[in-house]
């Protein structure tokens, strides 16, 4: 016998719940005399007085809608340079997939389209890995949630205005060289106790960094930059002016002046026009606007030094 949930029901506790509706008499009857099937499936153990216990057969819960959800990737394949980029539609329901666009990027490529290209790895936004352009914003696809109205499709493309790799793939190379030419680790003008001793620093002076070092070099905030779109060659950039910034205030850093020395010229600091798109789109919600105006005032103290000095 079954009982609301499907389980079976003991022949033990048939009769126990028998007693209990028609006493100690109605225990020791058979169960098999007082049972009897509905037209609808349903067991009902009936007692001499007439009482009845019924126990529902389970039922399968109806089959959920189908969300079906568009999403319009941006395809270009470096082994078929004829082709021209494009964009192609996958269908991913929504009920079989998790809630983040990476979630879907992930699904595709397993189960429709191994072909499709994206870089991905820690999937909680700590390595900077997935940095796209999501429905017109740069962000990092494993922290942006999918849209769930299912009329409106989800467009992606990789970083703006950077070369292409492949698909979701931007080439970082001049990213990185630029961060590499800030020279972004603690620099001793002393080198002879290097390696033998911490460098301790105040807590007044460790909050000083809070804001700065948690920056994840996606590259979110400088591709969306039309300074850095135009002069990329020679203009930094948010996130590596933000941590040349980082560096310079670093109270255990002795190398302040020469960091400050190698900014002067006019692009690699000075294209910066305080547009703030770097700030308005930072996964982390940083600000690099704000460092590079701190440089600027740190730029400003620093030549009236120098020329005091000429």
């Amino acid at each position: 016998m079954s009982n609301a949930g499907g389980s079976l029901v003991p022949p033990d506790r048939v009769h126990a719940g028998i007693a209990g509706i028609g006493g100690q008499k109605n225990a020791k009857m058979s169960a098999a005399g007082l049972t009897s099937l509905t037209r609808c499936g349903v067991l009902v153990l009936r007692s001499p007085a007439g009482l009845a216990v019924r126990y529902a057969q389970t039922a399968a819960a109806p089959a959920a809608q189908p969300r079906i959800k568009k999403f319009q990737v941006y395809r270009w394949d470096p082994d078929t340079p004829g082709d021209k980029p494009r964009m192609q539609t996958y269908e991913v329901d929504l009920n079989a997939c998790g809630p983040m666009v990476l979630d879907a990027l992930i699904k595709i490529k397993n189960e429709m389209d191994s072909t499709l290209t994206f870089r991905r790895s820690c999937r909680e936004g700590i390595c900077g890995s997935c940095a796209m352009n999501i429905n017109g914003g740069n962000t990092l696809a494993c922290l942006d949630k999918i849209d769930t109205n299912l009329n409106k499709p989800t467009k992606i493309y990789p970083l703006p205005h950077m070369y292409v790799v492949k698909d979701l793939v931007p080439d970082m190379s001049n990213f990185y060289a630029q961060y590499k030419s800030i020279e972004p680790y603690l620099k001793k003008k002393d080198e002879s106790r290097e390696g033998k001793e911490q460098y301790l620093q105040s807590v007044e002076d460790r909050q000083k960094l809070d804001g700065l070092y948690e920056c994840i070099l996606c590259a979110c905030c400088s591709t969306s930059c039309p300074s850095y779109w135009w002069n990329a060659d020679k203009y930094l950039g948010p996130a590596v002016l933000m941590q040349a910034y980082r560096w310079m205030i670093d109270s255990r850093d002795d190398f302040t002046e020469e960091r400050l020395s190698k900014l002067q010229d006019p692009f690699s600091l000075y294209r910066c026009h305080t547009i703030m798109n770097c700030t308005r789109t930072c996964p982390k919600g940083l600000n690099p606007g704000k460092a590079i105006a701190e440089i600027k005032k740190m730029m400003a103290t620093y030549k009236e030094r120098k020329t005091a000095t000429v």
